[in-house]
């Protein structure tokens, strides 16, 4: 059990810091092409944050643990919704003022709904990934629009916000602006270390599930999950304390499409077949209701602290539940 151990905490590790250089060397490499600020912000970071989930599930549904994958998807939609959005509260209330607010949460709530539909009809296959891709661009398409028309009074969407919260983490982000031969060694080097990063979680959440006596969905929902969501605590945590809250709520329901839209279609589009069943009716009805209850907070312009605390509550009680019926 300690190998495994130490393959997901390995594997976890090699994620964040492929996903790291990938994303830096893409920057660097579309800054030096002459490409945009706002694709560059709202197409290539946006993407790029997301490889450690999308390698992750991908590397699980080729490895024949679907549940994994899938496990992986809910539980790091939950986990952003309850625990992440929660802990971002707690250190900053978040105030949503933007007129468009509503617009990203419902979204959400309409790719938490497709998904249960998809469980529910059994429907899996790489027309139905190729779908969900191309509902995601045309979302970031719609996006980019919105934000080339409004500037300069830029106006809040969630693949902007959730570049914006790098940004705000990362100030050296475009610090390698000289020369094409770095971002492209940046970049193969990244994918290699992303690859390879989520082959050893991968195997490691297998053996672990295997020697603990565990589901493997259990354990994509979980350590899985929990694991390839951490850097969006950190940018999301860190936008919060810098007062950036907005910032810090489009990242989550960024985050929670890409996850949904993107990430769902390419695990369904490279390795076809059904959502697991299992996940339903807990895991995805949760997906689904924090998709819900982030969406009745735009319309109350924001979340306090007691609000925020409920969040986490909630996300004990979830993980208690799936302790419980291990």
């Amino acid at each position: 059990m300690t190998t495994a151990l130490l393959l997901v905490a390995a594997g976890l590790v090699a994620l964040v810091l492929g996903g790291d250089l990938l994303v830096r060397g893409a920057v660097a490499l579309a800054e030096k092409a002459g490409v945009s600020a706002l694709v560059i912000g709202v197409v290539i970071v946006g993407l790029g944050t997301s490889t450690p989930e999308l390698v992750t599930s991908i590397e699980a549904a080729l490895a024949g643990a679907p549940a994994i994958a899938w496990g992986n998807i809910a539980g790091s939609n939950i986990a952003n919704s309850l625990l992440i959005l929660g802990t971002a509260a707690l250190v900053t209330p978040i105030a949503i003022a933007s007129p468009n607010r509503w617009r990203d949460p419902l979204v959400a709530v309409g790719a938490s709904a497709i998904m249960l539909v998809l469980v529910a009809s059994g429907a899996g296959s790489a027309p139905v990934g190729l779908a969900l891709l191309a509902c995601l661009a045309g979302y970031i398409a719609y996006c980019y629009r919105e934000e080339r028309l409004a500037q300069p009074a830029s106006v809040h969407n969630a693949p902007f916000d959730r570049a914006q919260a790098l940004e705000l983490t990362d100030t050296h982000l475009h610090d390698l602006r000289n020369g094409w031969t770095k971002p492209i060694l940046l970049i193969l080097f990244g994918l290699a270390v992303l690859i390879g990063g989520g082959r050893m979680l991968v195997i490691g959440a297998i053996d672990l599930a295997r020697m603990a006596g565990l589901t493997e969905a259990l354990i994509g929902l979980t350590i899985v999950a929990i694991g390839t969501s951490l850097p969006e605590l950190v940018t999301s945590v860190i936008a919060a304390r810098k007062g950036e809250t907005e910032v810090a709520f489009g990242n989550v329901v960024g985050s929670n499409i890409y996850n949904l839209l993107g990430i769902g279609g390419a695990t369904m589009l490279f390795a076809p077949g059904a959502i697991p069943a299992d996940l339903l009716p807990v895991d995805l009805g949760v997906v689904l209701a924090s998709a819900v209850i982030i969406l009745g907070f735009t319309l109350l312009r924001g979340i306090s602290r007691i609000p925020a605390l409920a969040l986490l509550a909630g996300y004990a009680a979830y993980l208690a539940h799936l302790v419980s019926n291990a």
